[in-house]
């Protein structure tokens, strides 16, 4: 049986109103630079230590520093280049700052209030205005300190980038140890920064293909025991409760949650060939959605629940096809060099994900819903199983380089100057992404 995992932190979290200014709010927002040849330059951003609490406040400060600076927008200033401590209750010196390079200032309280509660305060400055962009405060138990950073940190981000947040999210993979030939595999949870590690299975089964729900704290995935056909799960991250869905004859794989979490795709398969499947979770009722020859697999929601995009080899190799949410008006999306397989509809419904073998390689890249657009992201020995983070600015993937070694992940902006590694224990592979935790039904 699994522990509950996910505490009811929106109720234990609660936002309070914007903190008045100590200056007028800022008209326009900052803006980043691009150098010379046209290169990106990540914003040089200043994260004071947090004050009060002792070593709470430098921790939040810590982690927020940490994160924007992984998102690849921002470059968090070294401290020995503050030219001072500032005061949460004053506004800084805001020449001193913009001669230490400063664009932006992060400046923030922590404090316990008379019921024990962790209250934490942050006020985020344009530098060369001299405003405050905004601030805000919340309370919690102090033991969501770790949770409080990353909800700051999405919203300084959102407020400087324009795009939403992705820190207050969880990641579930699969976690492999062991010789490659005989690897255990288990689901594990994680905070998207790689804290927190918490595993979901105990390695008594085989699993694959893990996907988050867009609405729930509920995991599907793909279990197998040896000498048994494999099975699709439902893990439910709140309760710790576990279900098969269905008893089907044959194997099932690829599932997915639809927008709604109420809904599952999966591919079927039926003696040679496979075919996609929508289940309705009230009801375990189950609508065919392909009819061929070919092996179907891989289907991925549009964010509004009105399409699916699937893989499908009934052209002769692996491509990337859209239909309906009924299976109508199925039609061929892919069409450069090589084979296409692992669609991912992003959150924003403005591009598709994909996973591309050619010419020895594996790419991971996007394309527009209609197909046009196709853009690599990134290229190597052996990259899968793309998932997006819930603004759909980012994708994480795992990483295989061959031989012994095992996967690991990785997260790649969508414009592909951004790569970074996502720390885990061991080898990983098949990640899912969950949408905000503030989002969610908990």
């Amino acid at each position: 049986m699994i522990t509950r995992l996910l505490p009811r932190l929106l109720v234990a979290l609660a936002l309070v109103l914007p903190m008045a200014a100590l200056a007028p709010a800022a008209q326009a927002q900052l803006s980043f630079r691009v150098g010379p040849g046209g290169q990106f330059q990540p914003m040089p951003i200043a994260i004071a230590d947090f004050s009060g609490e002792g070593e709470v406040g430098q921790r939040v400060s810590g982690i927020i520093s940490s994160n924007l600076q992984r998102s690849g927008y921002f470059a968090p200033l070294d401290p020995s280049r503050f030219p001072e401590r500032p005061s949460f209750d004053a506004a800084p010196r805001f020449e001193a700052w913009k001669a230490a390079g400063a664009q932006a200032l992060v400046t923030g309280r922590v404090s316990r209030d008379p019921s024990g509660r962790l209250k934490a305060e942050f006020r985020l400055w344009d530098v060369d205005s001299g405003q405050q962009l905004t601030g805000q405060q919340y309370v919690t138990d102090a033991n969501f300190w770790r949770r409080v950073g990353h909800i700051i940190s999405d919203a300084v981000y959102s407020k400087i980038t324009g795009f939403g947040g992705f820190f207050d999210t969880r990641i579930v993979f699969v976690d492999e140890s062991g010789p490659k030939e005989h690897r255990r595999k288990r689901l594990a949870i994680m905070d998207q920064d790689g804290a927190n590690v918490r595993y979901l299975t105990q390695g008594d089964s085989s699993v694959v293909a893990p996907r988050y729900s867009p609405a729930t704290q509920d995991i599907t995935y793909m279990s197998q025991v040896e000498g048994q056909q494999p099975r699709v799960q439902v893990i439910n991250l709140e309760t710790g409760s576990r279900q098969a869905l269905g008893n089907f004859p044959d194997m099932a794989s690829s599932p997915r949650f639809g927008p709604d979490g109420q809904r599952i795709v999966m591919s079927l398969q039926q003696g040679g060939n496979a075919n996609i499947f929508m289940m309705d979770l009230g009801s375990r009722g189950t609508t065919r959605l392909t009819s061929t020859a070919a092996i179907d697999t891989s289907p991925s929601f549009s964010p509004d629940g009105r399409q699916i995009v699937f893989e499908s080899d009934r052209g002769g190799k692996q491509q990337i096809y859209s239909m309906n949410a009924d299976g109508s008006d199925q039609r061929r999306i892919s069409f450069g060099d090589g084979s296409y397989s692992q669609p991912a509809w992003s959150p924003r419904g403005d591009y598709i994900a994909f996973t591309k073998q050619h010419s020895g390689g594996f790419a991971i890249g996007i394309m527009k819903p209609d197909g046009s657009g196709e853009r690599i992201l990134t290229e190597g020995f052996h990259n899968e199983s793309p998932t997006w983070a819930p603004n759909g600015q980012y994708i994480l993937f795992f990483r295989d380089p061959g031989g012994q070694a095992g996967g690991k992940l990785y997260m790649v902006d969508i414009t592909g100057r951004v790569e970074q590694p996502v720390p885990t224990p061991s080898f990983a592979s098949d990640p899912t992404w969950s949408p905000l935790l503030s989002e969610t039904k908990q």
